[in-house]
């Protein structure tokens, strides 16, 4: 079962999403994206990681997402985010749209339970500048081509998700 978790900025997707992979059997692993690069980005981390409370295996991978999937041990796994893989990719100029069939190529071959958050982007304005856009333009298409091979989407809006798919 792969699951998509999509929404704006604290939306609750994140937290609905550790819900759902929390509830099934097994050790929880959580892959995460992020990196610390900033007091904010550590604190917001540090945040994630007390409210999902111990009992859960981290693994980092913010640039080789796919290689994380298919390492993990056995067990109900959480991906968040796929917003902040895609910019790590983006600043380390890796080829996206092969990076994007890399990981669905491992989501396909992992089986189990498999939660992805990622961030909806594309109802605001038009970004300014270039880079926003092309950012934007790469986000929705990794979201739709993750969509796809998802069996369940969920959109988070103001802490409650509407399935999608």
């Amino acid at each position: 079962m792969i699951l998509l978790v999509t929404g704006g900025a604290r939306s609750g997707k994140s937290l609905y999403a550790e819900t759902r992979i929390r509830d099934c059997a097994g050790t929880p692993v959580y892959i995460a994206t992020a990196q610390p690069f900033d007091a904010e980005m550590a604190a917001r981390i540090a945040a994630h990681k007390a409210r999902r409370g111990p009992g859960w295996l981290d693994v980092e991978a913010p640039l080789e997402l796919p290689q994380a999937l298919q390492a993990a041990p056995a067990g109900p796994v959480l991906v968040d985010c796929l917003t902040l893989w895609l910019s790590n990719l983006m600043f380390a100029e890796r080829d996206i749209e092969a990076q994007t069939e890399a990981l669905c190529a491992a989501l396909a071959a992992r089986g189990g339970e498999i939660a992805l958050v990622t961030n909806e982007v594309g109802q605001g304005i038009v970004p300014e500048n270039a880079l926003a856009r092309r950012f934007r333009d790469a986000q929705g298409r990794l979201n739709q081509r993750v969509a796809q091979a998802a069996d369940e989407v969920r959109l988070a809006v103001c802490g409650y998700t509407l399935r999608v798919k």
